[in-house]
Order: structure tokens, then sequence, then C-alpha cells
């Protein structure tokens, strides 16, 4: 039953015809019609890069139309509908679904329940949903599959950060991202509690151990060679050196590196790096990490842990979207 549905929405109804999806620019008021960010200087997700994420999804899965609905469905047919959580979860992407189901129609009444960054439990409504049944079961797959995603990076991310919290560290995301995702699932890591890292290889300076290769016959130390040219050639960028070793951490402590990427260390090894580097870079452990050996790392002392798990392994989430009377 419907007793619970939402009142007094400031939606106007309007007929539209979803048999083909072209997108729809003339939305009515959203949920989120703002830019999305959950931080300050972390991924921030204008409603513009929203929506044209949500357009090529659409347009992938409708084609030139939803066979199945505009055979079975009569175009007048209404339908309510709620999506829910299936699991316990942190919640990333709303504005995704809301915008997924607004391009098919603008008679499309949304409430929100939720909020990104919120904990659901198994049961918890997201979103209620109700309009034209035709644009509702258009517009389901891709704006589950979003959420679903997207509260899974978030999930994961927050598991990580429970994990360690009362230490120094925080959790870090990689560039492990999913080709053409990448700010969509950095922005999910901030709805569970973790910070960005580099957006790309344009907004900071990371000298990983395949760049030292490459100056093998040029220097000695070619981790003072390497700083000392990127202090020169982008004067205004943050600089990390990635060290396999204690000695390499030490040099690049030495030459004012800005932060220091302990990669693939033990324990007892980070807790030396970080009392030879003696607070003259951030340290970031990275390598091997999961939720068995998160919290052992970051009372190593580190400042960061970067995890591409958060990206690269995170399932979707079970989340669901469900017609009711």
């Amino acid at each position: 039953m419907w007793t619970n549905w939402p009142k007094n929405s400031s939606r106007s109804l309007q007929a539209v015809d979803t048999g083909h999806y072209s997108g729809n620019s003339n939305h009515p008021f959203l949920l989120f019609p703002f830019a999305v960010r959950l931080h300050a200087d972390q991924v921030e997700l204008s409603t513009t890069e929203i929506r044209q994420a949500v357009q090529k999804a659409l347009a992938e899965d409708i084609g030139s139309g939803d066979a199945t609905t505009l055979a079975v469905v009569p175009e007048a047919a209404t339908a309510k509908s709620v999506m829910r959580a299936r699991e316990p979860l942190i919640v990333a992407g709303l504005a995704f679904a809301e915008t997924a189901f607004n391009e098919l129609s603008t008679q499309i009444e949304i409430k929100g329940a939720a909020k990104d960054g919120q904990h659901a439990k198994a049961g918890e409504i997201l979103l209620w949903v109700s309009g034209p049944a035709r644009a509702i079961l258009t517009a389901e797959r891709v704006a589950l599959n979003f959420v679903q995603r997207l509260s899974g990076v978030a999930t994961l991310t927050a598991q990580f950060v429970d994990a360690i919290k009362g230490t120094h560290a925080q959790i870090l995301d990689t560039r492990k991202t999913t080709p053409g995702w990448r700010r969509l699932e950095k922005y999910a890591v901030t709805c569970g509690g973790g910070k960005n890292h580099r957006l790309g290889l344009f907004d900071m300076v990371l000298i990983k151990d395949n760049h030292l290769a490459a100056l093998q016959n040029e220097k000695t130390n070619v981790i003072a060679l390497a700083v000392a040219r990127a202090r020169e050639k982008f004067p205004k960028l943050k600089i990390e050196v990635e060290a396999d070793t204690l000695e390499q951490a030490e040099q690049a402590a030495d030459v004012g590196a800005d932060f220091i990427l302990l990669d693939n260390m033990n324990p007892v090894q980070l807790r030396l790096a970080v009392q030879k580097i003696k607070g003259r870079a951030q340290t970031e452990a990275s390598g091997g990490v999961n939720p068995a050996n998160v919290r052992m790392i970051a009372e190593t002392g580190v400042d960061f842990i970067s995890v591409g798990a958060l990206t690269h392994s995170a399932r979707a989430v079970d989340i669901g979207l469900d017609f009711e009377p």
C-alpha cells in the first residue's frame, strides 16, 4: 500500500512519448539541482557532467526503443515504485538515478528518502519514484547501474575508513578506475569517507620506479635528478616519489619531495621509513592493502594509505526498484 507516499510534490505533469530516447533538456525541479561534492577540495560533479554520463548510458541501453515496454505497457499507464537498499550500504549516485528518470519524462515525480554519504540499512528506501510506467521501466536499469556501482565503491571505502579509525592515517583512492568513470568513482570514494589522490597525470608529479629506471644512465642519484627536473618544469605541482627501499625513502626526503610513496613495504619497514623521514615529507603506504592488514599499516604512523581496490574491485551492492500497488 502507498500510505507512506510523500505528498506535495512540486513536479508538473506533461504527456511525453518514451518510445525513442533523444534526451530531455527540459527538466523539472531536481532533488540535486547543483553540483555534487561532499568535501572541499574533492571531486565535484556538475549537473552537466551527470547528465552527459546518464544520456550516454540511456542511449546505449535504449537504442531505437525499449521493445518490451512499448509492446506490453499501455502509453497511459502510471506506476509508483521505490528504490530500496537490499543490504547495508553507503549511498552514492542518487543524482544519476534521478537524472535517468527525468531524461525520459518530465512527468516523473521523485522524492528523496536518503542522501549520498548516508548509511542505509537493508530494506531502507532511497528514492520514491512515480509517474508514467513506460518511462520508469525504461530508465530503471540505467538508474540502478549508477547507484549500485557508486554505492558499492562508497561502501567498500567506508569499510577501510572504519578499520583505521583512531589512527593518524587517511584512506586514498588511486587511478585504477573504470575508464570514463574516474571522476564518478572518485566522487563515490568521498561518499564513503575516503580522500581523493591525484585525478590524473596532470595535477601532481608522481615519480615512480619506471621513471627512475629510465634515468639510470644519467646520474647516480636519479631521485635527486628527477625531483630537480620536476621542480623546474612544474614549480606549482606537488611532487611525490615512489620508494621501494628505505634508502630511496631517505633520498626522496633529503631532496625535498612533498610526498613519499612507500611501495609494498611490510609494517616493520614502514615504521622505519616514517622514522627516517622524520616529518620532512608526508608518507603514503601502498601495495597489498586489504581490510585484514590496513589497520596494522595505519598504526605504523604513515599519513596516507592508497587502496586501488576501492575502485577496481568494489562490487555493485544490491539495490532494487520495486513497483508497488
